[in-house]
């Protein structure tokens, strides 16, 4: 019998791989998960390595992109590629647990900011709006849960 699978954020099993070159290791979430086979996720840091400019979610018209903060670069499609090949390989997942508040991987508490830099509204990063679609009978959560 083969172990289950979950999909966890990379900077939360202590990877260096946030855009400020840290880590956010939660070890309540590698304990919770002791018992799986653990999948690293993080679309960021393989596009544009580690340390890299700050991304923002931004909401032009109806549509959410994902922005570079200084250099104000749409990033959206190779974010989005990244990670539609990441599911591609990994179809059979039985949990999530993503980085809350992250422009790429935070569900329900990402800041979505209108093109001045304001906070609308906060919802979903990239990854999670991915995520829902992909495997819609898991519920994803985030490191705030296990704290």
């Amino acid at each position: 019998m083969s172990k289950k699978k979950v999909i966890i954020s990379a900077c939360l099993l202590g990877e260096y791989c946030r855009y400020d070159g840290k880590q956010k290791r939660v070890n309540a979430v590698l304990e919770a998960f002791k018992e799986y086979e653990i999948i690293p996720f993080c679309p960021e840091a393989p596009l544009f390595g580690t340390p890299r400019e700050r991304i923002s979610v931004v909401k032009v018209g109806e549509q959410e992109y994902i922005i570079s903060d200084e250099s104000k670069l749409d990033v959206t499609q190779k974010l989005r590629d990244e990670i539609e090949e990441f599911c591609s390989k990994n179809t059979e997942v039985d949990a999530i647990v993503l980085k809350s508040k992250s422009p790429s991987c935070g569900y329900k508490t990402t800041p979505i900011l209108d093109e001045r830099g304001e906070i609308l509204y906060l919802g979903n990063g990239i990854a999670a709006a991915i995520f829902l679609k992909r495997y819609p009978k898991i519920t994803l959560r985030n490191e705030l849960e296990f704290s």
